[in-house]
């Protein structure tokens, strides 16, 4: 029961961030989820919930979406996507978590560090953002830390970069999923049917909070949160895969 309760409420926080910073789902949840659930469990929750809850998110900001960088890093993704799902068959599960909560704290760092540094927009750069995001969703159920450094890097607007993100993480989340179930790598989750019932209810109640919340919360202060909440889960799971280490 209780790590049904962390589990739930890794999904509602996840999703509430989602909403807010418009890509978070996976930087706040996938640690927990990894933790909790293990981590080819945790990963395919986590792809589960982040298409979810773009696809709901994309409703309301279709109209921000900027299709043609769309287009190109959802396809660079996918590309990546194959190659870490062979990855997934030959890495050991403690190994697993620990590359999993390194690529977050990497990711996240790099992001937070980059400061003012503007470098044009190329193809090249998108291509390259898109392949290590499809990788790193694939075999950490973290995509976002590469578009997000892309984002930064080339001085994205933050409502339109939100905006394309939600067809982006929705694509490469059933992109992830398929690609996974197709190569044998992963499986449906063991989890009863009260908890999935459960864990969707928790996406759309963290849209309708991060919604109420996008309202009165800069971005700012938002961002920053994301950054404190997702650190800590990428050290638990960092932790618990040297612990398996040492088994």
């Amino acid at each position: 029961m209780a790590t049904t309760i962390l589990v739930i409420a890794a999904v509602l926080v996840g999703s509430s961030m989602q909403r807010i910073t418009g890509m978070g789902f996976a930087l706040v949840a996938a640690p927990f989820l990894v933790l909790l659930l293990g981590p080819v469990d945790g990963v395919i929750v986590v792809n589960v919930c982040g298409a979810l809850t773009s696809g709901l998110i994309l409703v309301r900001v279709f109209k921000r979406v900027n299709w043609r960088r769309y287009r190109v890093l959802a396809v660079s993704a996918v590309v990546g996507i194959i190659p870490g799902s062979y990855f997934l068959q030959f890495v050991p599960v403690a190994w697993l978590e620990i590359v999993i909560g390194g690529l977050v704290a990497v990711g996240l760092t790099i992001s937070v560090n980059l400061g003012r540094v503007v470098v044009q927009d190329r193809l090249g750069l998108r291509v390259l953002a898109g392949v290590a995001s499809g990788v790193m969703n694939t075999t950490a159920g973290v995509g976002g830390p590469a578009v997000s450094i892309y984002a930064i890097a080339t001085g994205w607007k933050q409502r339109d970069f939100a905006a394309t993100m939600q067809p982006y993480f929705l694509t490469i989340g059933v992109a992830s999923l398929a690609s996974k179930y197709a190569l044998g790598s992963a499986a449906v989750p063991e989890l009863p049917l009260n908890v999935w019932i459960f864990i969707g209810c928790a996406c759309l109640v963290g849209l309708v909070v991060g919604d109420r919340l996008s309202r009165v919360i800069e971005q700012h202060v938002a961002r920053r949160l994301l950054v404190v909440v997702a650190y800590a889960g990428s050290c638990a799971t960092i932790v618990r895969g040297m612990f398996g280490l040492m088994e």
